[in-house]
């Protein structure tokens, strides 16, 4: 970590007006550890305890303006609590930053599944104005950058935005047999056979899985780490289903508040197919049989 990094984060909450020069001269940054190239730390000063993520320079700054880009998103819709981005900027030697308040972290998950699945719903009728399919900007989701250009049409866009993508990369490293990427083709190809064209384009927080919340010392639900765009509300339901951490009321919730509409239980797994090929790209072969067992259910 560079020395200077701490002043350089004092600068950005004294250029947002969150500290005075003064304050910002009494600072204290704990390091948290990395994840997907982005460092972590909790930020001590006198006027107040904040969490700071930032990046050098490199692809990870592209990756941190699109988180902060889809948190304000998320807190503008007003639907779950989420971290408001209280600064957020370019780093001296060319990384990127931004600082949010402190959680303090609560633990009746169990308690807060209800809240959590009716401020979903809530999250998810907020519409796209214009009805399109994608966001203001690239969003990551882990160490991939997923492309969001807008379109008017939800399986070109789950297939030319989201799949294929995804594919390239796997193909790129290796991770992607002959015989895989055919299936994969002809699912691309045939994707109007299962989705539809022009489902509601609800706000999505889009990396919903279980640790992605948490309940605060208040027993209210948090959500953070998004990769935000406009879609079909299915993906995140379908996300949340994949690897647990859920409590079943959450399910309840959400569905007394906003009801599935018809074929959701069908098309979950192919939903679920674009998480699984992205930990076969971030963890390799050992969620390769999920992502074969996904393609044989819909083409073969």
């Amino acid at each position: 970590m560079r020395p200077e990094l701490p002043a350089e984060f004092a600068r950005l909450l004294v250029r947002a007006d969150r500290c005075s020069e003064a304050e910002a001269r009494a600072i204290r940054l704990e390091p948290l550890g990395q994840a997907h190239g982005a460092s972590r730390g909790r930020l001590e000063t006198p006027c107040g305890t904040y969490f700071v993520k930032w990046t050098e320079a490199g692809p990870g700054v592209e990756r941190l303006r699109g988180e902060a880009a889809g948190l304000r998103a998320l807190y503008a819709a007003g639907a779950c609590r989420v971290p408001e981005v209280l600064a957020e900027g370019a780093l001296s030697a060319g990384g990127h930053a931004f600082v949010l308040p402190w959680l303090d972290e609560g633990q009746s998950r169990q308690e807060a599944g209800p809240r959590l699945g009716a401020c979903l719903a809530a999250l998810h009728r907020n519409l796209e104005p214009e009805g399109r399919y994608g966001f203001v900007r690239p969003t990551p989701i882990g160490a991939f950058l997923q492309p969001n250009a807008w379109a008017d049409d939800w399986v070109a866009f789950y297939g030319r935005r989201r799949l294929q993508p995804v594919m390239e990369r796997l193909h790129a490293t290796g991770r992607l047999s002959p015989e895989r990427r055919r299936r994969l083709e002809r699912l691309v190809e045939r994707l109007d056979d299962y989705l539809p064209r022009r489902p509601a384009p609800s706000l999505l927080h889009g990396d919903f899985w279980g640790g992605n919340w948490l309940v605060d010392g208040k027993g209210e639900p948090v959500l953070f780490d998004p990769a935000v765009a406009y879609g079909d509300r299915e993906m995140d339901l379908a996300m949340a289903a994949l690897f647990g951490g859920f409590p079943p009321a959450f399910f309840a919730a959400y569905r007394e508040a906003y009801p599935p509409e018809p074929g959701a239980e069908e098309r979950l797994p192919l939903y679920q197919l674009y998480y699984l090929l992205l930990h076969l790209l971030f963890f390799g072969e050992s969620y390769g049989p999920d992502v074969d067992s996904v393609l044989r259910r819909y083409v073969g």
